[in-house]
């Protein structure tokens, strides 16, 4: 019964997305259905739960992250940005919760628990709270002093999440806040990394750069990672902003990033007087050219989050047929030896015991013919019956025993070969499916993995060629024939978006921008 309505619960989830998409973009409700072949194959496997589906774990809205240590201006980007004082600012931690920010209608910024969005699947952090409690146990029905949701009436906003972090110390931090911090990462399309200029010893914050960069590095979507050096502005009485800039790359380099850029910008409207004019002049024209390219790559973040979820759909069907079935395969052939072994050496010692203990009584008692089976009263028949029954109980339950230790045996070391935690996350699942007590020892398939199974997987990537190609046909026109292309749309940056954070006479601008 639980089973069936977390299901229906499921549906109702699924159903409301593609009606969202049949508005939006066609192209990605085809994309739900290819999910949802992927989710058959799947169940079968073991790799997924009936009340799980892998359209479930894809955030379908463009979810910009903003991250960093404490005071390095996050909010004041964000109310930049966004042209609505929405977050608070300060010198000190003045936030302690993840804020997710959201397009509203209305007039006023509003203001609501976290709770809102543990329950509403529409957001990143449905059921958030569970993961929290695997954490640290009870933590998750504390939600709302982790998250809270606020509604902000700016057209900049619509067709996108933005999420502010606290400020981010790696020392100070619980675990479960690390969890979202994680959590985040990963559903994120861009993720701006912000660090304080001001702060000229990024050695003495060696913590939060590993949980902040070195675990971006070898990510397939690195890319997606924006490093922010903000408040710049502070080293033009020095005039030292190179040497500023080269010790933070430094610290960076000894956290793994060897590769990339930091984007260096500061508030205009909270900068320090720069009286020099060819220095102002030179900050201004760093400053304007990097939030130029932060400004499109925020605007490129809709487009990307389309291609990226057809990139998902492909990854996933890969994973399922590339790794996790050879893997489990190979698992498999190593504890059906496992199995054998221990099967004959505790079935070997206990033929031996029970042998060692009828000698040492010196009986051995005859076996029973069928004659004489059939010329015992009921009595001791049911008792024949009853022992014999005993006896293969114990031998079920011992082989149980061992199929459970071969199992555990073989799959202890998969953390430490296998990186990608979804790769890790289906195999464990399909693994504990293709060992259960009711599957033959000797069959060497992994658990729901057919050639009708591999046929699935290879139709929903034939269709993911598709899909791209059809949103292809959305911004470009290869053919040159008229009509081919969508022209609702654009993939260029509007003018006047290079400066996040306009001034008042620049709104109308803005506003047909967005």
């Amino acid at each position: 019964m639980l089973i069936g309505s977390m299901s229906s619960q499921l549906e109702r989830r699924i159903y409301s997305l593609e009606k969202h998409l049949k508005q939006e973009n066609p192209v990605l409700l085809q994309v739900v259905q290819g999910f949802r072949e992927l989710d058959k194959v799947a169940y079968r496997m073991g790799v997924l739960k009936r009340d799980e589906s892998f359209a479930t774990r894809v955030p379908w809205w463009p979810l910009i992250s903003i991250l960093g240590t404490f005071s390095s201006g996050k909010s004041s980007f964000i109310n930049s940005f966004l042209e609505v004082p929405i977050q608070r600012t300060g010198n000190q931690a003045v936030d302690d919760k993840f804020t997710v920010v959201c397009y509203s209608k209305e007039g006023q910024v509003h203001t609501l628990p976290g709770i809102a969005l543990d329950a509403d699947p529409r957001f990143p952090f449905y059921q958030i709270s569970r993961e929290i409690d695997q954490v640290v146990k009870g933590e998750g029905k504390r939600i709302d002093a982790y998250l809270q949701l606020k509604t902000c009436p700016t057209e900049r906003l619509r067709g996108k999440i933005v999420i502010d972090s606290p400020g981010f110390d790696a020392d100070a931090q619980r675990n479960s806040t690390l969890r979202i911090t994680d959590h985040i990462m990963d559903l994120s399309d861009l993720v701006l990394v912000f660090f304080d200029a001001r702060h000229p010893e990024p050695g003495a914050m060696k913590d939060t750069l590993d949980h902040l960069v070195a675990k971006t590095i070898h990510r397939s979507d690195s890319n997606k990672f924006l490093f922010i050096l903000n408040q710049v502005d502070c080293t033009a009485r020095d005039d030292n902003l190179e040497d500023v800039v080269a010790a933070w790359q430094r610290a960076l380099a000894q956290s793994g990033l060897t590769a990339g850029r930091f984007y260096q910008i500061y508030n205009l409207d909270a900068a320090n007087p720069i009286d020099d004019p060819s220095t102002r002049k030179r900050y201004e024209e760093k400053r304007a050219a990097d939030m130029e390219e932060i400004g499109r790559r925020i605007h490129r973040v809709e487009v990307e989050r389309a291609y990226r979820i057809i990139g998902v759909l492909e990854q996933t069907a890969r994973t399922l047929q590339d790794e996790a079935a050879p893997i489990v395969t190979n698992l498999l052939t190593k504890w059906r030896k496992n199995v054998l072994v221990m099967d004959a050496i505790v079935f070997g010692l206990l033929a031996l015991g029970i042998g060692g203990m009828l000698l040492t009584m010196e009986q051995l008692p005859q076996l029973p013919t069928l004659d004489m089976w059939m010329g015992w009263d009921m009595t001791y028949k049911m008792l024949s019956v009853a022992a014999g029954v005993g006896v293969l109980g114990v031998i079920g339950y011992l082989h149980h025993l061992v199929r459970k230790f071969a199992g555990w045996r073989v799959s202890r070391t998969l953390e430490k070969t296998i990186k990608d935690n979804d790769t890790l996350s289906m195999v464990r699942g399909c693994f504990g499916r293709s060992t259960e007590i009711w599957r033959s020892v000797f069959n060497k398939r992994p658990a729901g993995w057919s050639k009708r199974s591999n046929k699935k997987i290879l139709k929903v990537l034939k269709d993911t060629d598709i899909f791209v190609q059809n949103l292809n046909d959305q911004f470009t026109n290869p053919s040159g024939h008229a009509g081919a292309s969508n022209p609702k749309i654009v993939l260029e940056v509007p003018t006047g978006s290079a400066d996040l954070d306009l001034s008042s006479k620049k709104k109308e601008q803005t506003k047909s921008d967005a």
